[in-house]
C-alpha cells in the first residue's frame, strides 16, 4: 500500500484550489477525481459569477469567506491572466419590494460590501436602459470569470508544487486507525493508500462519501438537499453589460441574467427540489422556457417570444431544504468531529466558487499548512 502525504477527493474548484494551498505549503497532495477530467459537475455547471458578499448572514462563513475570496480571487486572475472582468450587477425590485431591497443593502453593508449603493428606477436605467423596476441595488464589484481557465491555472500552480492528479478513480472505501486513513480505489479488495491528512471536496458526494469512512462518527454527516438549476440562453446579444438579479427566492437567488466573457446571455438557475436518492439528470426540459420568459420579463419586458433555447443545467449540494433558512457552509475539521488530519466540507454551493481561495487558506490553517 502506497503512502502519501495529502489526498484531497474532488477536483472542482475548490478541491483544486485546496490541492494547490498544500502544495505552495510544502506537502504533496494527490488529487483524486472520479471523473475522467476536473471540474465536471458543479465546477462547470454555475453562473461563473464572482459573488461580491450581499446575500449572506453576516459573520457567517458564506459572508466572510466571499468578501475574502473575492479580492482573492480577483487577484489571482489579474496575475495569471484568468480571463475575468468586473463588471457589476444590478438587484432589480419590483413595486412594493423597495423594503426587501433595503433589508438586502443593510445586510450587504454588515457584511463588507459598503460599496453596494441604492438606485432609484431613473438612475437604473441610466445604466442599463432595458431594466424596468421600481429600485435597485448596483454592485460594482460583482465580476464573471472563465472558470475553465481558472482551474487549468489552480490546477497548474499545484502540480508545480508536487501536487499529483488522479482522474477516472472513484473512492469506493475509507477506513481509520491509528496508522491515518485508508482509501479503496474504484472497488479494489485491498486498500491502496494510506494518508494521515484527507480532504473531502466531494462536493455533491461528499456527504455520501463520509458516510463511507469505517470509524467515523455518523452523528457528525449531515443530511443533504440537492436542487437542480436549469439555464436557458438567449438568441442573439443581450442589451445589458451588466448582470441582472431579481431579489433572492427561497433556495436560491432567483431567475438572472449572466454574462460570459464574450457577452453571451443566459438565465437561470431556477430551482428544483430533488428526491432524495432519485439518480442526477442534467437534462433541461424545455417547456421550462415559459416560467422563465416571466420571471425575466418582469424586469425586462423586451424579451422576446421565442428567444429563450435551453442552456444547461446544475445541481447544488445544500444542507437546508425547501422552506428552510438558508444554511451556511460546513468547513469540520478536527476540533469538530475528532479525527486527526481529516477536513470534511459540507454544503459548498454558491458563493463557492467566488470563495475557493479563501477556503483552501481556511482548510490550510486546520491542517497547520
Amino acid at each position: 500500500m502506497d503512502s502519501v502525504d495529502c489526498v484531497v477527493i474532488g477536483a472542482g474548484a475548490v478541491g483544486v484550489a485546496v490541492a494547490r494551498q498544500l502544495a505552495v505549503a510544502g506537502l504533496k497532495p494527490l488529487l483524486v477525481e472520479r471523473h475522467p477530467a476536473i471540474g465536471l459537475e458543479t465546477s462547470s455547471r454555475n453562473s461563473e459569477v464572482i459573488h461580491a458578499g450581499l446575500y449572506y448572514a453576516p459573520g457567517s462563513l458564506k459572508a466572510r469567506l466571499c468578501l475574502r475570496g473575492r479580492e482573492l480571487l480577483h487577484a489571482f486572475c489579474a496575475a495569471r491572466g484568468v480571463g475575468h472582468r468586473r463588471c457589476g450587477k444590478l438587484v432589480v425590485a419590483d413595486a412594493g419590494q423597495e423594503e426587501a431591497l433595503l433589508a438586502l443593502l443593510k445586510r450587504a453593508h454588515d457584511n463588507g460590501a459598503t460599496e453596494v449603493r441604492a438606485l432609484d428606477a431613473g438612475a437604473a436605467r441610466i445604466l442599463e436602459p432595458e431594466v424596468r423596476c421600481a429600485m435597485a441595488l448596483h454592485s460594482p464589484a460583482t465580476g464573471i470569470l472563465d472558470s475553465h481557465a481558472y482551474l487549468l491555472a489552480l490546477l497548474g500552480e499545484a502540480e508545480q508544487g508536487g501536487a499529483t492528479l488522479a482522474t477516472s478513480s472513484a473512492v469506493t472505501g475509507l477506513s481509520l486507525d491509528e496508522s491515518g486513513i485508508a482509501l479503496w480505489i474504484n472497488g479494489a479488495a485491498e486498500p491502496l493508500l494510506r494518508t494521515r491528512c484527507l480532504v473531502n471536496a466531494a462536493g455533491l458526494d461528499a456527504a455520501s462519501l463520509a458516510q463511507r469512512i469505517e470509524g467515523f462518527p455518523p452523528t457528525h454527516v449531515p443530511r443533504m438537499h440537492f436542487a437542480k438549476g436549469s439555464y436557458f440562453t438567449l438568441d442573439g446579444r443581450a442589451p445589458f453589460s451588466r448582470l441582472v438579479y431579481p431579489l433572492p427566492r427561497d433556495g436560491g437567488l432567483g431567475v438572472h441574467l449572466t454574462l460570459d466573457l464574450s457577452g453571451q446571455a443566459r438565465f437561470g438557475p431556477d430551482v428544483e427540489w430533488l428526491v432524495q436518492g432519485q439518480p442526477f439528470d442534467y437534462a433541461v426540459d424545455p417547456a421550462r422556457a415559459a416560467d422563465f420568459r416571466s420571471a425575466v420579463r418582469r424586469w425586462w419586458p423586451g424579451l422576446g417570444e421565442r428567444a429563450l433555447a435551453p442552456g444547461y443545467a446544475g445541481i447544488r449540494p445544500k444542507l437546508s431544504g425547501p422552506g428552510e433558512p438558508a444554511a451556511d457552509f460546513r468547513i469540520d475539521g478536527p476540533e469538530t468531529h475528532g479525527v486527526a488530519g481529516l477536513v470534511n466540507l459540507f454544503g459548498i454551493e454558491s458563493p463557492g466558487l467566488t470563495a475557493s481561495l479563501a477556503i483552501a487558506e481556511q482548510v490550510g490553517e486546520l491542517l497547520g499548512a
